[in-house]
């Protein structure tokens, strides 16, 4: 049985716009393939530097404006050309960077059940944290709520259409991490009406 998710979110159709989200478009984006659409949702996990929360770093690197001066480590990610389609922050303020219908810079080297390069059918969702910081009450919530309109906005992403990073690009990627509680998430989540 679903909890009780006291925010909602609507998405607009063809465009992929989640309302009310803050809107921060980045460059990092373009079309799917041909005949492409939505049908995985990849959790990952961002903190900027590694392990501190808060500020505009992340903002920063998925609209190319991250200062490489202003920490030691961004001097090694400066340059990366990434997005993801929504932020959910600590706070739990959703930020909208590429609309859903677009393909996002998210996945990298992936492969989901045979199926390689994930951004092409993915929405990818960064989670404000990190793999062994525990993510908060708002963070589910609002993940809650964006899970259930993509959901009901594309009928072929379901509970089992939801991946971690980790999973999709093992070895390689880690997040969101032992910490994240995949069965509060699976809790969250409104089952499909008879």
């Amino acid at each position: 049985m679903g909890i009780s998710i006291s925010i909602s979110f609507a998405i607009s159709p063809g465009v992929g716009l989640l309302r009310p989200a803050r809107q921060c478009p980045s460059p990092n984006q373009d079309e799917r393939p041909q005949g492409a659409e939505p049908d995985l949702v990849v959790i990952h996990g961002i903190s900027l530097p590694p392990g501190k929360f808060g500020g505009s770093y992340i903002e920063a690197l998925f609209t190319n404006s991250l200062d490489p001066d202003e920490h030691p480590y961004f001097e090694e990610i400066a340059d990366l050309r990434v997005s993801a389609h929504v932020l959910i922050r600590r706070d739990g303020e959703l930020v909208q960077f590429v609309p859903l219908e677009r393909r996002a810079w998210h996945a990298g080297d992936s492969s989901f059940r045979g199926r390689d390069c994930c951004n092409d059918y993915a929405i990818g969702i960064e989670l404000e944290g990190a793999d062994d910081v525990p993510y908060t009450d708002e963070q589910y919530e609002c993940l809650g709520a964006v899970l259930n309109a993509m959901i009901d906005t594309y009928p072929q992403i379901t509970s089992r259409r939801i991946a971690a990073h980790s999973d999709i690009a093992p070895g390689r990627k880690t997040d969101p991490g032992p910490v994240f509680d995949w069965l509060r998430l699976y809790d969250s989540l409104v089952p499909a009406p008879n």
